[in-house]
């Protein structure tokens, strides 16, 4: 019998309150721009908010895994007027992590969620160890 390794699956999510309401968005690209103006990728409602306030960038971890930083501003060197405050840190740049609470004004913060999940392979159908349980509660009476 072979052995199978099971894969992980991992799904980053941002859940963003602002005065809109509440939002969860599934990061999947490689950089998103964070703020009021119309073209950022993800948009936050709230006068208090740069209009470009700040970038995430997916990283390759030293395992390969992959993560997101969250860096203050455009990326390039203009930073944002309020600034950023992660866990109760005024920070510049940030590796996020499972939890982390990201406020980019009064009322406006996102939450990250790494979200992570095994997958097992399926047994071919030619396993010769493949069993079928039956529930002896399941029998019709009067069958043997």
């Amino acid at each position: 019998m072979t052995a199978q390794s099971v894969k992980s699956n991992q799904e980053h999510l941002l859940i963003v309150e602002d005065d809109a309401g509440r939002k969860g968005i599934t990061l999947k690209a490689a950089s998103y721009t964070i703020g009021r103006g119309q073209n950022s990728d993800i948009q936050l409602a709230s006068q208090f908010v740069s209009r470009h306030h700040a970038t995430l960038l997916r990283k390759l971890g030293a395992d390969g895994t992959p993560y997101y930083r969250i860096v203050d501003g455009d990326g390039q060197g203009k930073t944002s007027v309020n600034g950023l405050l992660i866990n109760g840190h005024k920070k510049e740049a940030h590796d996020l992590k499972h939890g982390d609470e990201v406020v980019f004004g009064p009322q406006v913060f996102a939450i990250y969620q790494l979200r992570q999940c095994d997958v097992f392979p399926m047994a071919s159908s030619e396993d010769p160890y493949d069993i079928t349980l039956i529930d002896p509660a399941m029998m019709l009476e009067g069958e043997d």
